[in-house]
């Protein structure tokens, strides 16, 4: 038994109106640490993101609104990464509450606006990698969701790793563009639907 760590599904009360609903979304009760982490990754790694399409030279032949998705598409997916891997996330969106699975469920499915926007206007009504992509995240969602528990986070990354794979080998996309798939995957498949405990410090009683 470890006691340097344990777990701590304890959710605390949000306030009513648009700012208890904004603090369930990102999951409630996020410490000050998690903030931190997650404000420096963005800003890192958004920055990392930028340096990359600009010096891929695609973006220079992409009209202002599609500079506009792809931004907002980069900005969505690498705060979500690291917003769905907080303990707060996990502890809300895994919570022992009957609907939390359709709540899931229905934060992945909203996400075939992201494919949406990037096949259809990005890619110039790229249908086929459009609709495959969303083959992807809809059967493997439903896989992760519906495995047994204690398979869920390997079933998760087989379903990731067959998303990119297939992405890289039989839907590719432009160099400014090759981060999309794996970010998208990781964020949904991995850091949204897999169950895991939310692990602090232990305390001493």
């Amino acid at each position: 038994m470890r006691t340097d760590l344990r777990i701590s599904w304890d959710i605390p009360a949000t306030p009513p109106g648009l700012a208890g609903r904004l603090e369930r979304f990102m999951g409630p009760g996020k410490s000050r640490s998690e903030s931190v982490v997650e404000t420096v990754g963005l800003l890192g790694c958004t920055a990392l993101l930028a340096a990359g399409v600009w010096h891929s030279g695609v973006a220079r032949d992409w009209s202002t609104a599609q500079l506009v998705v792809v931004a907002l598409a980069g900005l969505d997916l690498i705060g979500g990464v690291l917003t769905n891997a907080t303990n707060a996330a996990k502890r809300w969106y895994h919570r022992a509450d009957p609907p939390a699975r359709r709540a899931r469920l229905l934060f992945v499915s909203a996400h075939l606006v992201h494919l949406a926007a990037m096949g259809l206007f990005v890619l110039s009504g790229d249908l086929a990698w459009t609709l495959a992509n969303a083959a992807l995240l809809l059967g493997g969602a439903v896989t992760v969701e519906f495995a047994p528990v204690h398979l869920r986070r390997p079933v998760a990354m087989a379903a990731l790793m067959a998303a990119v794979l297939i992405n890289l080998f039989w839907l590719p996309l432009p160099l400014a563009l090759a981060w999309f798939a794996p970010l998208f995957f990781l964020k949904l498949l991995v850091c949204h639907l897999v169950p895991e405990a939310p692990l602090e410090a232990g305390r001493d009683d």
